[in-house]
């Protein structure tokens, strides 16, 4: 056990002074038995058990908190051959918008659909547990190419040469959020309260599985999801997209890796990982710029950075402070369904930090290659 008085060693990339609460919770995970490192990314804010915007190395054991609910999200975008003034019309865009809701929706498909193209993908892959294989067949299906609520979105954008992309964040669905339940009840207390698992136990496999097949899970989904966007584009603008544009990264996840010398199991929670030279994709808010990137390999980050602006007011809070008119001012320039506007108020980009101030404060963990400004938002509330 690691005595209380070696604490990990905690790195800070911060736009903003962290609260008490983060504080206070990032020193406890610094006293967790096996944790060797941590690094705190500018969106750093309180979560259960562990706050997002946190990276995580351990010897030996994993953290299925460190890693969240929904494993694998993240996002993916791509460009199309046309630019941001095909989505100057409102017509256009009401279209876009009753395809889209018809198209990708929001929790799950309708029972009968046929299943997208992108789940074969996932065929031959075994879950641990019947349990989970039970899941998997009661909803794996119908939710697959399925947005979710919350901060999930997909997003039209344009770059700073007007050209269009499309940008989809979202993750392995309730399948994530499944099998995290399963092994926590197969995962022992530590002195700090953190539930871990043994990486080489038996346990620890069976996590690691189902970990990598909910990263396959959460990829097939964001594909379906684009490819999905992209029949809508061409139907409607009869515009194809770049397939060689395309990027994708996870932001909640674990994986075995070397880390000045040495193999360390890095846990990644609302963080991405950004080795050198790996391409990224870091979000702004509803209505905020967002930013695909490169990474600069900082090992004192565990090759990480931010993945996105990170919250600045809880969803009660917002929900309490900010009014319908004050979201619909914010997003003046932007399209979105604004009959879902009560619903929104808490994804509204003053519920957000500043994500230019985020990206300032990251500097010397990624490269900012291209600039997008939202031009359509669809979400659930």
């Amino acid at each position: 056990m690691k005595p209380p008085q070696y604490p990990a060693p905690i790195s800070k990339w911060l736009s903003e002074p962290m609260t008490p609460d983060v504080a206070r919770a990032l020193d406890r995970l610094a006293l967790t038995e096996d944790v060797v490192r941590l690094a705190v990314l500018p969106d750093v804010h309180l979560a259960k058990e562990v706050c997002v915007g946190v990276a995580l190395a351990s010897n030996a054991r994993l953290f299925p908190d460190a890693v969240g609910g929904d494993i694998g999200c993240g996002m993916a975008a791509i460009r199309f051959h046309c630019d941001g003034a095909a989505l100057t019309h409102r017509k256009t865009v009401a279209r876009l918008l009753s395809r889209l809701y018809e198209e990708v929706p929001i929790t799950k498909h309708r029972v009968g659909k046929a299943a997208c193209p992108e789940g074969e993908s996932l065929k031959g892959a075994i879950l641990s547990h019947p349990t989970l294989e039970k899941r998997l067949a009661r909803d794996g299906a119908l939710q697959l190419g399925s947005l979710g609520r919350g901060n999930h979105f997909l997003e039209f954008q344009v770059d700073q040469d007007d050209a269009l992309w499309a940008m989809v964040h979202s993750g392995s669905r309730a399948m994530g959020q499944a099998i995290r339940a399963h092994h926590l009840k197969t995962a022992t207390r530590s002195s700090s309260g953190l539930m871990s698992i043994s990486a080489e136990s038996t346990e620890g496999e069976a996590y690691l599985n189902d970990v990598g097949w909910a990263l396959d899970y959460a990829a097939a989904n964001r594909a379906a999801m684009i490819a999905a966007v992209s029949g809508i584009l061409f139907d409607e603008l009869r515009v194809d997209p770049d397939a060689d544009s395309f990027v994708s990264c996870h932001h909640n996840f674990v994986a075995r890796e070397e880390i000045g010398g040495r193999l360390l199991w890095v846990h990644r929670k609302g963080v991405i990982s950004a080795r050198q030279d790996e391409p990224g994709l870091v979000p702004g808010s509803m209505g905020t710029s967002s930013f695909h990137v490169v990474g600069r390999g900082s090992e004192d980050s565990l090759c990480s950075s931010s993945h996105g602006a990170g919250r600045a007011m809880s969803r009660g809070e917002a929900r309490r402070r900010i009014s319908v008119r004050a979201l619909e001012k914010q997003m003046a320039h932007v399209w979105f369904d604004q009959r879902m506007a009560a619903r929104l108020v808490d994804e509204a980009p003053s519920a957000y930090k500043d994500i230019s101030a985020v990206m300032r404060a990251q500097r010397d963990l990624t490269r900012i290659i291209r600039e997008l400004r939202p031009v359509l938002t669809f979400k659930g509330g």
